[in-house]
Parts: C-alpha cells; structure tokens; sequence
C-alpha cells in the first residue's frame, strides 16, 4: 500500500529539491545537514503561527527582532537557546527569502529600525550554539549557520527565484 502525500509531505520534498539544487549546483556548497535544515525552514515558516512563535510572558506574539531579544534576556516561557535559533531563523527568512519587507520590518517607528538583520541573526545563531552546547551536531550546524549566514541568504532568494519561475510556467 502506498502512502498518501499530505501537502506538507509535497512541499518539502519541492522545498528540498530546490534548495539542494541552488546550494550544492549553484553554489558548490554540499553540506546535507545545512540544506536539510534551510528545507525546513522554509517548510515551517509557510506557518504564520511559527513566524511569529515567540511570546511575552502575558502570551502576545513578539513580531520585532528586538522584542525577541529582550525575551531571550528574560526568558519567561521559552528556552534562551530556542529563542535565539528563533531570531537567527527569522532574521534569515526574511532578509533570504523577503528581503524587501525589510523595509517595513525596519521602518523608523518599529523598535527593530536600528537592527542589522544579517547581524543580528549571525550573533543568534552563535549563541543558541553555545547556549544549545558546543560538542552536539546541532550546536555545530547552528555555528555554520552563524559563519555562513550571507551565503544561505543569497541561496535562499535563489531558491525563492525558482519558485517564483517554477509558479509561472
């Protein structure tokens, strides 16, 4: 008997042919773990309840980087080493995959104006692996994130490119 493909089910397995095609055709870069994680990111983050996981203590939604991080400092109901893989995945989704609502994410009367995205979201990335322990894989994996945090930008607008040209034909 066969299994029946849900449309999360399809859409990993096109969010992944992609992105292991823009990464490792594109731009040489064969790091399985890397892609597989990107893949998912993109998988989750078609969820606006994930995009926006992170709450304040009374349960609010935190929608800007710098509310995100002053939960990270309090941590009230999460783990700070979630949170910051949160602020890396967020900071990476949006200057990746939407980098032109950055203009809106960062306007002048949004708390996150100020922030660096790229910045910030290479900082998260190393400090959820230091927080998540640095001999674990996924420690490793988030440190990756961290360095080549520009290089899976750029591979994840090329992945939206494909989409966008694949939705066309």
């Amino acid at each position: 008997m066969s299994r029946v493909l849900t449309g999360k089910d399809q859409l990993h397995k096109l969010f992944s042919a992609m992105t292991e095609q823009t990464f490792q055709i594109d731009f040489g870069v064969a790091d399985p773990p890397l892609i597989d994680y990107l893949s998912d990111l993109l998988v989750r983050f078609t969820r606006l309840d994930v995009i926006f996981k992170v709450r304040n203590i009374v349960g609010q939604r935190l929608e800007e980087v710098a509310e995100m991080m002053m939960e990270a400092e309090h941590c009230h109901n999460t783990p700070k080493a979630e949170i910051h893989r949160h602020i890396g995945d967020f900071t990476l989704f949006w200057t990746g995959v939407y980098p032109e609502a950055l203009k809106r994410l960062k306007g002048f009367d949004r708390k996150d104006a100020m922030i660096d995205y790229q910045q910030q979201g290479k900082r998260s990335y190393f400090l959820a692996s230091q927080l998540t322990g640095k001999t674990t894989d996924h420690a490793s994996l988030l440190l990756r994130l961290s360095d080549e945090f520009e290089l899976c930008s750029a591979g994840l607008r090329k992945v939206r490119a494909e989409w966008e040209q694949t939705s066309t034909k």
